[in-house]
């Protein structure tokens, strides 16, 4: 059983002038469970989107997403957003930490999420981020290294079968984007959990054993393709 497959993945927009874009065209794509994936892309080629419907925050416009054998796609709201906090550790470009909660209490949120409690873990993973001692500090109160690494440990905190990182390293330096990518990469692979990471920094991918462009598992991302309303290309 794949920790993600992805089987004729399509998500159309409306077009300025009311015709169908199509973004995202994706036939073909699993991962392992534990397998790691540098997936590279210039900016606005539908890297976000993809993710997106990995992650069940949007709908595709046909086509299916499942995570260890659980259909994510065409569900209901509520049952997507349960399977997002069984099965996804999601990491953000501008990390997303609530300004109101301490760093641990962030990285215990994906946890009250999937309504279980696990502070010791949560405490432990800040540990692993070299955070124990500022796990009452908010966000105002961190680097923006240090929130990064807040970011990492929340994402692994409720035990995923699949991360996802968009351009987790974009807001660091080079030393600290290195850093970061390897504490990502460690932390996953201590805890069996799949990655796919999108970037638009070769640097990053080139720190992964498999790598691949988006143009290579999305079509749509190849030309611009508008459609006609039954789905065909034009």
């Amino acid at each position: 059983m794949f920790a993600l497959e992805i089987t004729n993945l399509v998500k159309d927009f409306v077009s300025p002038d009311g015709g169908a874009l199509r973004v995202i065209d994706v036939p073909r794509l699993v991962m392992q469970h534990g397998e790691q994936v540098a997936l590279r892309g210039a900016s606005g080629s539908g890297k976000t989107t993809l993710l997106q419907l990995i992650a069940g925050i949007i709908e595709p416009s046909s086509g299916s997403v499942s995570l260890v054998g659980q259909r994510m796609s065409g569900r209901p709201e509520s049952t997507r957003d349960r399977l997002r906090a069984e099965f996804i550790g999601y990491v953000f470009q501008s990390f997303h930490l609530l300004p109101g909660l301490t760093a641990l209490e962030n990285v215990e949120l994906p946890l009250r999420l999937a309504g279980r409690r696990d502070r010791a873990f949560a405490v432990h993973l800040l540990d692993r981020v070299g955070m124990s001692d500022r796990r009452d500090f908010r966000p105002r109160q961190l680097s923006v290294g240090q929130q990064q690494r807040v970011a990492l440990a929340r994402a692994l905190s409720n035990r995923p079968a699949l991360v996802i990182a968009d351009e987790p390293t974009g807001n660091l330096d080079r030393r600290r984007a290195d850093e970061a990518a390897a504490l990502l990469r460690e932390m996953c692979q201590e805890n069996n959990a799949a990655l796919l990471l999108v970037t638009h920094d070769t640097h990053i991918v080139d720190l992964f054993e498999r790598s691949m462009s988006l143009d290579e598992v999305n079509i749509a991302s190849t030309s611009e393709q508008r459609v006609t309303t039954s789905g065909e290309r034009l």
